[in-house]
């Protein structure tokens, strides 16, 4: 049966692949989005999803998006606002999507759940709070850390100077998972509601060290990649918000269950950070030619 699902975030990486794959699946997918007029809404609508302009600060317009939806992707962000905007916009959208919904499937992040410090990890459990006493049923998901991050900003930069700069040791194991997991783990969650509704699960698709990483990225860019531990100090100068996260990761880690997980969904199709690593453009990212050996 096609569903009806409302998708928030879908120029983004999570919701963009959570759209993605339930176009592939058959389903109709209402992308909201603040610009239908961005490349990637384009890119969407041409796949067959319908745009929606829709604002977290705007009740009206999310009624109007949401109005008759089967289900509802919910994802958040304190990037380029702050955390008491995401927990604001957050709590707006639940409310929401609890008076016109069936189902809301929330992603937050691995460990949300446990008392982290983080704070943008501390703003998706009052988001995730809220959820739940929401009356609408619900699933929520924990991402790992985002492979996609390695091809963005100063993790880009650095691989451009032969260099994998991580604020990790390098023996320190971390989980990790690529957007596209993320979105066919959520349009299952969102297709199969009576298996995962009430559920919480934290989900991860690989464990690398730093180390290994280094050596995945030498092996898919073609020259060799070095790991160098960026200190805490550094990052805590540009952000504290990152900086707890990665001090967290460093000492309690994410556990999550990676072997369990490919056992019990293996319809998920999940990526290691090798395959993760071997699919990207790297020519095009770091914009000159791979030097293969």
């Amino acid at each position: 049966m096609s569903l009806t699902i409302a998708v928030t975030g879908a120029t983004g990486a999570q919701g963009g692949a959570t759209a993605r794959a339930l176009l592939a699946q058959g389903h109709q997918v209402r992308a909201l989005t603040r610009d239908v007029h961005s490349p990637a809404a384009t890119a969407l609508a041409g796949l067959g999803a319908r745009l929606h302009a829709a604002d977290f600060d705007d009740r009206a317009s999310l009624d109007a998006a949401l109005a008759g939806a089967d289900g509802l992707f919910a994802v958040t962000t304190p990037f380029g606002t702050d955390v008491d905007t995401e927990v604001r916009q957050g709590r707006t959208l639940i409310d929401a999507a609890a008076a016109k919904v069936g189902h809301v499937v929330f992603t937050s992040a691995a460990h949300a759940d446990r008392k982290t410090h983080i704070p943008h990890y501390e703003s998706k459990i009052l988001i995730e709070r809220h959820l739940i006493d929401a009356g609408v049923p619900w699933t929520i998901l924990g991402p790992a850390a985002f492979m996609d991050n390695f091809a963005t900003g100063w993790s880009l930069d650095s691989l451009r100077d032969g260099t994998f700069a991580w604020p990790m040791p390098a023996g320190t194991p971390l989980t990790l998972i690529p957007a596209v997991d993320i979105g066919a783990f959520a349009a299952l969650a969102l297709t199969r509601r009576a298996d995962f509704a009430g559920e919480r699960i934290d989900i991860a698709s690989d464990e690398r060290t730093a180390a290994g990483q280094a050596a995945d990225l030498t092996a898919a860019i073609g020259r060799t990649i070095t790991h160098h531990e960026v200190p805490l100090d550094y990052v805590r100068r540009h952000s504290g918000d990152l900086a707890a996260m990665f001090e967290y990761f460093q000492t309690t880690g994410l556990d999550v269950d990676v072997a369990g997980l490919r056992r019990d969904f293996p319809e998920i199709g999940w990526h290691t950070f090798a395959d993760w690593a071997s699919a990207q453009n790297w020519p095009a990212l770091l914009g000159a030619p791979a030097d293969r050996h």
